[in-house]
């Protein structure tokens, strides 16, 4: 009988194939490396496949659909809740398999390169400023040994590093080894800086990525981000499909005529939530020193601190992250021009 749907459990070296009949049962199982499934691919009719999306699935979708498959991504989470018993190859395409035959289950949309790239930079700036933390930490730490104390704050730091690098009180056997350490964490800050021009040149490029940094909270770390992680508006069918997609909807636990709202989940893209977050918070800022000053302030503004006054900080902080969500989808999807003055009513 013909397979109507293949299941394939992606690795770096071993790649576990199931082909199904239309009833769903498994006709043929295969067990390949890398060479043998690019030729499984490349030699095989045209199929329908379904993967997990996870690492290293985005390239063997582009791959499958440069030669003519049709390919499936399936959330990694709600691939597991069809697994049964054990984790092996083999139970994961048979749950790939099952969540297929679920028409609720979105599919994951395959990343360009482009997309992937873009995704690539952020990582590789996140790690050189964790690495670029941990220096100063370090440096904080010895040079406390010795009575040398830093004032908080890597910027203020790092201008005191040098005289304290100076003083008699930290032993001259230690001051090659530290000078070290602040010349690591110069290099990593001119690659930050490096990566960051990048992103900018990303961006004047490209012009959803300069509408999204028109909005209030969005710069240009967290409009690449999006543009790089939600890959296309028209994916979600609202705004608070990609709010909730991000994790700044409410968690919920309801039965019957009890409903219990939590907090924000935190699912999705923890990193694109994290700098929607920051620019909400850096808005509400803003926003509280314009009305301190006597300054007009735009309808977003106002709504952010009246929700304030009724809440507090950090729930209105999360509030305006995901109206803020809401609004770059809008924008996105519509091809629109930020307003803030409508963006409050209308998001």
């Amino acid at each position: 009988m013909e397979s109507t749907l293949i299941a394939v459990d992606t690795a770096k070296l071993v790649f576990e194939v199931a082909e199904a009949d239309a009833a769903g049962k498994v006709r043929r199982r295969l067990r390949l490396n890398r060479p043998q499934f690019a030729e499984y691919l490349a030699t095989r009719e045209k199929a329908a496949f379904v993967l997990e999306a996870c690492g290293g699935a985005h390239h063997w979708a582009r791959v499958m659909e440069r030669i003519g498959h049709s390919v499936r991504l399936l959330p990694v989470p709600y691939v597991c809740a069809y697994r049964r018993r054990n984790k092996t190859d083999r139970a994961d395409c048979l749950a790939m398999l099952e969540a297929a035959k679920n028409p609720e289950i979105l599919p994951v949309p395959v990343k360009t390169t482009e997309h992937q790239a873009i995704q690539g930079l952020h990582r590789c700036r996140s790690a050189w400023m964790e690495t670029r933390t941990a220096r100063i930490n370090t440096l904080r730490g010895l040079l406390r040994e010795f009575g040398l104390i830093l004032p908080v704050g890597a910027a203020a730091a790092l201008k005191q590093i040098p005289d304290a690098l100076g003083d008699e009180a930290l032993p001259p056997m230690l001051r090659p080894a530290l000078q070290t350490l602040l010349d690591e964490i110069h290099e990593l800050e001119q690659r930050i800086v490096a990566v960051e021009r990048q992103l900018e040149t990303i961006s004047r490029q490209n012009p959803v990525i300069e509408h999204l940094r028109d909005i209030s909270g969005i710069g240009l770390l967290t409009a690449t981000a999006l543009y790089a992680s939600a890959n296309d508006a028209k994916h979600f069918r609202d705004g608070r499909h990609l709010a909730s997609w991000l994790g700044l909807t409410p968690r919920e636990h309801s039965s019957g005529n009890i409903r219990k709202l939590g907090g924000i989940s935190k699912r999705g893209d923890r990193y694109v939530r994290m700098l929607l977050t920051h620019g909400a918070r850096a808005v509400l800022l803003r926003a509280g020193q314009m009305q301190r000053a006597g300054q007009p302030l735009n309808a977003l503004q106002r709504w952010a601190l009246s929700l304030k006054e009724r809440t507090n900080h950090n729930k209105a902080t999360c509030a305006l992250a995901n109206k803020i969500a809401r609004i770059a989808w809008a924008t996105w999807r519509h091809g629109t021009v930020f307003d803030p003055n409508q963006a409050a009513a209308a998001a």
